[in-house]
């Protein structure tokens, strides 16, 4: 009954015309970061988690809070600290004197868009709560399970400039991120545009999208065509992560101690579609994949002390495995009228 009331999914030219709307509305407060916009809409539009790392001050969260006000969905925000506890997050029972009984309080994850701030500063306890949410997309209290709304998404940030007080995340939270963006410092003429416009009050923003339209662009995503030759070209970028003498990088062995598992080249095709849709175009292009790699990938690999030792970092390495994995030569046109 509910998918028969449901809108067409708009075509990709459509598609990019409301995203483009609401690309608008987020510059109005966001100057600059465009790679950042983009890989948060990515996530928006596959419902895959986002991972943002950056020093201090770079709108990482007003980038979160802004797209949230620009969608007309509920927003929370959770600032991570050491001492949270998983009630904190997920709600808790209460005992009522009155009726002589419990009450379940719901928590702040309960929502469409959860900005989890400092993500790394939170105890081991409160982070295996969040990877439920983040995976299963519900809660478990007592005896009860509890499903959050419908999209739910997560876009947490973290500072990789500290090691007091935090705590690194699991290996397996980390793989629930669909990607992982690096932001850096915005170019001279962004950072004068961010100056000036604190010098006047914040823009009040405008709804550009509403979740029913978030929805149709998400079936608009599943019909973008995926060539199984990139496919195939994903899963053998990650099969050299974790065999990169087999690609023909026997010196790479050394610094990964394992590389991407199944869900990086899974998120490296989903996030490919929805950039394609992004860019207005109803297929991937090889284009797609090599630019969100990196995003896909860099934090599925576990190095190890001999790559810490030397400064190898994550990036680094997968620039020589694209360097090395021949790319599939596409037939555009056969894709197109598939």
């Amino acid at each position: 009954m509910t998918h028969a009331t449901e809108a067409p999914a708009p075509t990709p030219a459509d598609a990019k015309l409301m995203l483009e709307r609401a690309l608008f509305e987020i510059r109005r407060v966001i100057a600059g970061q465009d790679l950042m916009l983009e890989r948060v809409l990515v996530c928006l539009l596959t419902g895959g988690h986002l991972l943002i790392e950056g020093v201090p001050g770079l709108a990482k969260t007003l980038t979160v809070k802004t797209t949230a006000g620009v969608l007309g969905g509920t927003f929370n925000r959770i600032q991570f600290t050491p001492d949270l506890v998983p009630s904190d997050l997920i709600g808790t029972r209460i005992y009522r004197p009155d009726t002589a009984a419990f009450d379940t309080e719901l928590g702040p994850v309960f929502c469409n868009f959860l900005l989890a701030d400092e993500i790394n500063r939170a105890p081991a306890k409160v982070q295996s709560a969040l990877l439920e949410v983040m995976q299963e997309r519900q809660v478990t209290i007592g005896r009860q399970t509890y499903p959050v709304p419908d999209p739910f998404l997560v876009m947490a940030t973290q500072n990789p400039i500290e090691s007091e007080g935090t705590y690194p995340l699991p290996e397996a939270q980390v793989d629930r991120f669909m990607l992982k963006v690096l932001v850096d410092y915005p170019l001279h003429d962004e950072e004068l545009t961010v100056v000036a416009r604190s010098l006047s009050a914040p823009p009040e923003l405008e709804q550009a999208l509403s979740l029913d339209e978030l929805r149709a662009l998400r079936r608009a995503v599943d019909e973008i065509y995926v060539d199984p030759a990139i496919v195939s070209y994903t899963v053998d970028l990650a099969t050299a992560t974790r065999r990169p003498a087999a690609a023909g990088l026997p010196d790479l062995a050394q610094y990964v101690a394992f590389g991407a598992s199944p869900r990086g080249p899974i998120s490296l095709v989903q996030a490919s579609r929805a950039l394609a849709l992004v860019r207005g175009r109803s297929y991937v292009l090889l284009q797609d994949v090599a630019e969100l790699a990196k995003d896909a990938l860099r934090h599925r690999l576990v190095l190890t002390y001999q790559a810490l030792a030397e400064d190898r970092d994550a990036d680094a390495l997968l620039e020589e495995v694209l360097g090395v994995v021949p790319a599939p030569q596409l037939d555009l046109a056969r894709g197109a009228a598939a």
